[in-house]
Order: C-alpha cells, then structure tokens, then sequence
C-alpha cells in the first residue's frame, strides 16, 4: 500500500475531491482547513456541473471528463452512504440568444464546441417554448446542452469528504497554516499553531485563498478572488427546468477586467427555489453584498424570464471564485519547491470539474497516464507566476 502522506490544504469541493482519490489509491491523507468543511466558497456557488460555457481547449477536456464521472462518483456515494445529499440533477442546460448579432456568435462558437465532443442540440422556437414556457419568446437561437448537470455544492462536497474518510482520510478543521517546512528544496511539513504537519506532498487547494496561502508557503502563484452574487426566490416548483442563460454569459466568465459583469442566469433546486445570477467583479475580499449588483442580475434574470418580476426573492448571497488571468485552472507540481502542488484556480467551474480534478491529481502522482491534457494547467507558465 502507498503510504505517501499527503496533507491537503482546503476542505472544500476540490480538497475533498482530490482527497477522496488519493486515500482510494492508498495515500495516507491529512485534510487542514482554517474552517470547516464546505464551509467557503464551496457553499456559495450554484453546484453547476458545465460545459456550455467552454470554449474548446484543456479545459473544456477536463469539463467533459468531469461530466461522464460524475453519475459514476455519486452512484458510488451513495452506495457508501445513501443518505448522501448530492442532489445530482442531470437536467441540461439551455443557452439563449436575443439579438441577431447574439445568435450568429453563440451558432459560430456551438460549432467550434460540437466539434470539440460537446453535444448541443439546437431548438426551434416551439421547442425552446415546449422544454421552458416561462421563457421570453424574444429568442433568435437556441440550443440545449444534456450534458449539463446540477448538484448541491456543499452536499456533494461533504458527501466526497466522507467517502475520503471513510477509507482512511483524516481531517483537521478550524487549523490555519502558518508557513511551510522545507528542506533542500523539498517541502516536509506545514506549519500549525503549536506544531508541524509532517507530508511528503502538500496540496494547495484553498480555491481563491490559493493565492495567499501560497505566499505563506514561499511559493506565490497569482490565484486571487472573483466575487459573484446569487438572488434566491421563494418556492416556484417547475417555473424552470433546465440552466437556462443568455450566451452573454460566455463573455462575461471569459472577461479579464475587474469592473463589473453581469449575466442572466436562471435555474431552480431541488426544493423549487429559483437561483438567479450571475455577477463577477474584482473587490479582494470585500463580502459586502451591493444592492446595485443585485438589481443588475435581477434586470437580466427579467428579461430572460419575464415571470420573474413578480418572484419573492428569499435571500441573496454572495461568494468568491478563485480566479486566473488566463481562465484556465492550476494544477501540478510547484517547480520551485518539490513535493508542493496546487489544485486551485478553477474559477466559477470548481464544482463541477472537481471530480476530474482529483482524478488527474492521482494520476499525476501515481505516475499513470493523465485522462485528459494537463500541459495547460502547469503551475510555471506565465499567469500564475506573474
């Protein structure tokens, strides 16, 4: 048996993730979080499983990995524990365009992604009406993705933390690191208050706090926050049916200014709820939920779902997203420190491709062959050592 021992910083969907596949491939595996499990950004997001938004390229691989592990991992969750809230919903995904100009762009780029292994369909106008009547008939194109899922974030992060401890994961919350231990260039340990962790590997996986937590470790990499807000309404049980957005939502992930972008996104839970977003801005850490944001992502939401004016809107919240220049994730060896590797970076697409994540992850350092490219994602390349 591999007895590695491996500490993994972050308890969120990516930690748990990664984790759950190292203590499966025989790791001696140690979780430390500065809080509790799903407790950060994970529990802030809408659990989109996608790859509508993706553009063909490594990350789109890595989406479209994540998306056929997926029924897979929660069928094996839910054998181990079949009160596993994962709400896996694999509804599918609408995206909509409502200006000519919009429809000709979203048609170009649907091609570009079919041809990369991506199934879209496209709907003519009784269809789009047909899979989702509340929509606006205001729609020059449309297509749907059945490759897009929906989970609850924090239930399936805490449903792939469990299974990791129950083949022998052991977890250390409400423990913040300090620093690293190194030792002729090799990381050994990291850091408590009162003590050292000792590790062969030490995994950064403390999604938009990767930036930081890196600088503690003496290895900086450029991961910094990306802030969004969610509308939540009151109860409309069958008003939306699938993830519905505007395809001005694919520009608005793929933009690097740090003012604000907003985008209409819609699509309802399990419990009937309706999630509305989505905003992305550049503030640090500032958690301070603006109203103006919030009226921006209802005014969007409206048009794209003319019902929706007269929704109650329950709470709204608010999140950060661990954000790279180059949109892409960050996921490998730290060339200056050995035995250092991050797993961070995977902006507002963490939940989703944190299943493909951990699987990579134990590729890698198992010495098998990666299941999908991970050249892009090297930790050396200019973006994330800027």
């Amino acid at each position: 048996m591999n007895r590695t021992r491996v500490v993994v910083l972050g308890a969120g969907i990516i930690g748990a993730a990664c984790a759950r596949e190292l203590s499966l491939a025989g790791f001696d595996v140690l979780v430390v979080d500065r809080g509790r499990p799903a407790g950060g950004t994970t529990s802030h997001g809408e659990g989109n499983i996608l790859v509508s938004d993706k553009g063909p390229g490594a990350e789109l691989t890595l989406a479209l990995l994540s998306a056929r592990l997926w029924p897979s991992v929660v069928a094996e969750l839910a054998a181990e524990d079949p009160d596993a809230a994962t709400e896996y919903d694999p509804k599918g995904g609408i995206v909509v365009a409502t200006t000519e100009d919009g429809a000709r762009s979203l048609t170009t780029f649907v091609q570009s992604q079919i041809e990369a292994g991506v199934v879209a369909e496209p709907l003519s106008p009784n269809e789009v009406a047909a899979a989702e009547p509340a929509l606006t008939r205001d729609v020059a194109a449309a297509f749907r993705y059945p490759q897009d899922a929906q989970v609850q974030p924090a239930g399936a992060a805490l449903a792939l933390l469990g299974s990791a401890l129950r083949h022998g994961t052991r977890l250390r919350a409400d423990t913040e690191v300090l620093g690293a231990v190194v030792a002729h260039g090799r990381i050994t340990g990291v850091r408590v208050p009162g003590e050292v962790l000792g590790a062969d590997v030490v995994v950064n996986a403390a999604g938009p706090w990767a930036g930081e937590l890196s600088a503690r470790l003496g290895a900086p990499i450029a991961v910094r926050p990306r802030r969004g807000e969610v509308l939540v309404t009151t109860p409309m049980p069958g008003v939306v049916r699938h993830k519905v957005y505007d395809a001005d939502y694919v520009g608005a992930v793929g933009a690097g200014s740090g003012e604000l972008q907003t985008s209409a996104v819609v699509e309802s839970t399990w419990g009937g709820t309706v999630l509305i977003g989505s905003s992305r801005r550049r503030v640090g850490f500032d958690d301070t939920i603006r109203p103006d944001v919030l009226g921006a992502v209802a005014a969007k939401a409206v048009r794209l779902f003319p019902s929706l004016a007269h929704a109650a809107i329950m709470r709204a919240y608010g999140g950060f997203r661990a954000y790279v220049d180059d949109h892409l994730p960050v996921l490998g060896e730290d060339p200056r420190v050995a035995g250092l590797w991050h797993a961070t970076g995977h902006e507002g697409a963490g939940i989703g491709l944190s299943v493909g994540t951990g699987l990579l992850l134990r590729e890698l350092l198992t010495g098998a062959a990666p299941s999908a490219p991970v050249e892009e994602f090297t930790v050396d390349r200019p973006a994330v050592l800027a």
